[in-house]
């Protein structure tokens, strides 16, 4: 087995369709893998009298500085359907005259979003104004036809005076809306014409979180100067009237109970509207992963009582659903895992789900296969809209280099929703475990009271750019095979943040630290000690090839410490590169004491960014290798590493 190169690789698949389309052609990132693939159809024998055309684009270079702003030029030619449909045919002269007529209103718009309000768009087809070619029947005989688009920019203008009005019934409203400033329209700023719709959507959000939902934009007034190259803006909004949440309505159920929908959407009737409220409830009947579209809508108009009803539109997904996946490290071999899931047993969105895996299939001894098998209950509003229920048993074979360890556990946890930020679980459980380590063969029974509390205000779960995720774990334990106490802890908090304000440029950082309090590190089963290393915390070294040691066995600590910092930049729209550095150490100490030094690992990964995370691809090399680590490891994944 190779020791010198570390290569995680892994695909998944979750499948919910009927066993008679597997013999469809299949796709992936654009990839044919399977199937007869469907012939490509000519788009030219499908146009009538398909016609070609030729652009060219013209920016006059800034009077102040005498140079083209390319960016502008790229945002124009982006926008311009002469430019992106110019290697397709279109029918006739007339598809080019209209594509030529469009695109002057596109193109002005355009200049307006880049806080251009003097600009001049000129185009000529076959060398003349789109208006008289249209008005002369006379045909073009070029071939292809040349369209040619010149725009003089002019000066840029900023923001001039702003005034913001707001009609609402209760003067006590008016103090808690937004400034100008806070709307986004500052004096002396660029005046992108988005900046005013960006006001627009965050004054009328702010009546719908205050209890007016429909609040409208009565009067939009803005007046170029051209003189002063500054845009005067005047903004007038109509709070309407102040509405409580009516009666809540739940259609399109097939097999989930409405009224389930209806409590655990959790929207308080009879209290006052608030539009936060309506997109937590839709945050959290998409989290149970049984629509597969899903609307929450406040109703047209409001009673005569001032109540407003709300409507759950909903489409449900495949009841029975299942996955496998396969993984391979050139230190660990190759591994396989699936899983079978039914995601609404009785009606009420309950998930059963049974998994497993089996690693190091290409290891010489069949002893030394790693396996795991789960089978996992949830129960949703168990106890109120914000309280679930849980509850598993499993059967695992852990065989890293430094341990062996077959167990048989079982957990049950209340989970409790205080808000969509802070949430904490409550349980039992029961862990027993066999282990062979460089301390003999060693039987554990533990008995405990697990305890977790997370944070979590992440703008992103997967491609995060800016708020705080911490989680906090404890549990108190006892050995009942031998009486012996145990307090196992952990605590991790990473935070994030945008240095432009495009987040193009963005800084990750996180810190891990973890205590167990025992007499001894033996008294801790080797699954449940603490070792470092890998793709979840110090990159580049081998996976738990960091702790304490015996000889040159790492045996595993009782605490440990760790950080990773990233920074993290988007070169493209789907391109991102990552520089990091992670650094830790276990210690067999309760508390670390630094008796080991850090363990310190750099590298650079490359971010592909999908529709449902970044695909991820991590090169780390450790400063200090030890024995069993490789020179540098490749790691590969969905979403950012933390």
């Amino acid at each position: 087995m190779l020791k010198r190169l570390g290569v995680i690789t892994c695909v998944v698949a979750a499948l919910a369709m009927p066993a008679s389309s597997a013999a469809e052609a299949f796709s992936l990132f654009g990839f044919h893998l399977w199937g007869e693939k469907e012939p490509e159809a000519n788009l030219a024998d499908a146009i009538p009298e398909p016609t070609d055309f030729a652009v060219t684009l013209e920016l006059s270079p800034d009077p102040a500085t005498s140079e083209v702003n390319t960016d502008l030029k790229s945002a124009l030619e982006t926008n311009s359907e002469l430019f992106s449909k110019q290697d397709a045919p279109v029918s006739g002269e007339a598809g080019v005259l209209a594509l030529a007529a469009g695109d002057f209103e596109r193109l002005v718009g355009t200049l307006y979003t880049q806080g251009y309000y003097g600009g001049v768009v000129t185009i000529l087809v076959d060398g003349r104004p789109v208006d008289a070619v249209i008005e002369d029947p006379t045909p073009i005989s070029a071939r292809p036809i040349p369209v040619d688009i010149t725009v003089t920019a002019g000066p840029e203008f900023t923001l001039g005076t702003v005034d913001i009005h707001y009609n609402v019934a209760r003067d006590a409203t008016l103090g808690q809306l937004p400034t100008a400033e806070a709307l986004g329209l500052q004096q002396g700023a660029p005046a992108f014409s988005e900046k005013v719709l960006t006001a627009e959507t965050r004054g009328l959000r702010a009546f719908e979180d205050l209890g007016y939902p429909k609040a409208a934009v009565k009067t939009r007034r803005l007046t170029a100067n051209h003189q002063t190259s500054t845009l005067d803006v005047t903004l007038v909004f109509d709070g309407g009237r102040l509405a409580k949440f009516g009666p809540v309505t739940v259609s399109g159920t097939e097999r989930v109970d409405p009224e389930f929908i209806r409590t655990y959407a959790n929207i308080p009737e009879g209290e006052r509207y608030d539009a936060k409220i309506l997109k937590r409830a839709e945050t959290r009947l998409r989290d149970l992963e049984v629509f597969a579209s899903l609307r929450v809508q406040p109703g047209e108009t409001i009673a005569p009582d001032g109540t407003l009803p709300i409507n759950i539109t909903v489409s449900e997904r495949p009841r029975r659903v299942f996955g496998f996946g396969a993984n391979w490290s050139s230190n660990e071999g190759f591994g396989v895992e699936g899983y079978w899931r039914h995601r609404n047993l009785f009606g009420q969105a309950e998930k059963l789900q049974l998994s497993g895996s089996v690693g190091q299939i290409d290891a010489v001894d069949p002893e030394d296969l790693e396996y795991a098998l789960r089978l996992a209950f949830e129960k949703p509003g168990a106890f109120g809209p914000t309280t679930a229920f849980t509850t598993s048993v499993a059967a695992v074979q852990e065989r890293p280099d430094n341990y062996r360890s077959r167990s048989i556990s079982a957990d049950a946890f209340f989970v409790k929703e205080f808000d969509e930020k802070l949430s904490a679980r409550v349980g039992g459980e029961l862990y027993f475990a066999n282990e062979e380590d460089v301390f003999g063969n060693n039987n554990y029974f533990l008995v405990g009271i697990p305890g977790y509390v997370t944070y979590d205000s992440r703008n992103n779960e997967f491609n995060p750019s800016s708020g705080i995720f911490a989680e906090g774990f404890i549990e108190p334990a006892i050995d009942a095979l031998d009486s012996s106490p145990l307090l196992f802890s952990r605590f991790t908090v990473a935070t994030y943040k945008s240095l432009d304000e495009a987040e193009r440029f963005i800084l990750a950082g996180r810190l891990g630290t973890g205590a167990i309090y025992s007499d001894s590190v033996e008294d801790v089963p080797a699954s449940r000690r603490f070792f470092l290393g890998g793709g979840g915390s110090v990159r580049g070294y081998a996976y738990k090839n960091i702790g304490p040691r015996e000889g040159d066995e790492v045996i595993g600590g009782r605490s440990y410490l760790f950080l990773n910092g990233e920074l993290r930049t988007k070169i493209t729209d789907t391109i991102g590169l990552v520089g990091f550095v992670d650094a830790g150490a276990a210690y067999d100490t309760s508390l670390p004491d630094f008796s080991e030094p850090l363990q310190v690992g750099v590298g650079a990964g490359l971010r592909y960014f999908t529709p449902v995370g970044p695909l991820r691809l991590d090169v780390g090399v450790p400063l200090d290798p030890k024995n069993n680590d490789p020179s540098f490891a490749i790691y590969v994944g969905l979403s950012q590493s933390f």
